[in-house]
């Protein structure tokens, strides 16, 4: 991780970033606001800020909050405030605007080095919860695409050719479950019908999910979209009217 150190003052900057550097870090110099800025722009491995306070133009807490800006959702830092006085409302300002540590001049590089190994734990479980985040997006969005391809695979599926085999005679079959399934469910998609079929003969949340693999949690948005749209009840009502064995009953149920 390299190490952003500004400061108005030049030997502040320099000795610094000697010492750090002696402790393994690398570093980056810089002796206004503004060139911190473009060094932090264009190095997209400064993870670790430290920055004075009271500095022409830009502060340090308009610093780093511009860095922020910068950053976004995407790039993660952790900075430390650098002030040579104590004013307990700029501390509080500081702390509240998002930065992580403050330290007051004449600094103690020891105690100093300490706070930065903390802030750089800290950044590192920051960053692995960013890539987590990012990658369980990814999943999600595979998850969707795979949904999407089994309606389409369904679809073809459903096409007229397909749907009316031949039997040894030569004569197109006719499909049963189609005759067997009401008038109300028509409406549904060729994705919601495979579900409702599936309640209907009893099979939780989860065999659904197994057997037209997708998501438990996809599944329960299935149910709950197809019991508004054929305005049912709950699941026993909707498995009822879609039972092969009631027909009777399905009739006074679909009815309603």
């Amino acid at each position: 991780m390299k190490v952003l150190v500004v400061d108005d003052q030049p030997l502040i900057v320099e000795e610094l970033c000697e010492f750090l550097e002696s402790s393994g870090y690398r570093c980056v110099p810089c002796e206004s606001s503004r060139q911190a800025l473009d060094s932090f722009n264009k190095d997209p491995d400064i993870s670790l800020v430290l920055c004075d306070l009271h500095m022409p133009g830009l502060d340090g807490i308009q610093l780093v909050q511009e860095m922020q800006r910068l950053a976004g959702k995407q790039r993660v830092f952790e900075a430390i405030m650098l002030t040579g006085q104590s004013d307990k409302q700029d501390v509080i300002k500081a702390l509240r605007a998002g930065i992580a540590d403050y330290y007051q001049k004449p600094i103690d590089l020891d105690e100093l080095l300490e706070g930065l190994q903390r802030q750089e734990v800290a950044l590192q479980e920051r960053q692995k919860n960013l890539q987590l985040g990012q990658l369980n997006q990814k999943l999600q969005f595979l998850s969707e695409s795979i949904d999407d391809l089994y309606q389409d695979l369904d679809k073809v599926r459903r096409s007229p050719e397909a749907s009316q085999p031949q039997d040894s005679s030569g004569e197109q079959g006719i499909d049963t479950d189609a005759i067997e399934i009401p008038a109300i469910f028509n409406q549904l998609s060729p994705r919601q019908l495979d579900v409702a079929r599936l309640v209907g003969k009893g099979q939780t949340n989860y065999q659904i999910a197994c057997e037209l693999g997708i998501t438990e949690n996809t599944v329960k948005l299935y149910v709950s979209q197809v019991l508004r749209l054929t305005h049912m009840h709950n699941r026993t009502q909707l498995a009822l009217a879609l039972s092969p064995s009631s027909s009777g009953l399905r009739q006074r149920v679909t009815a309603h």
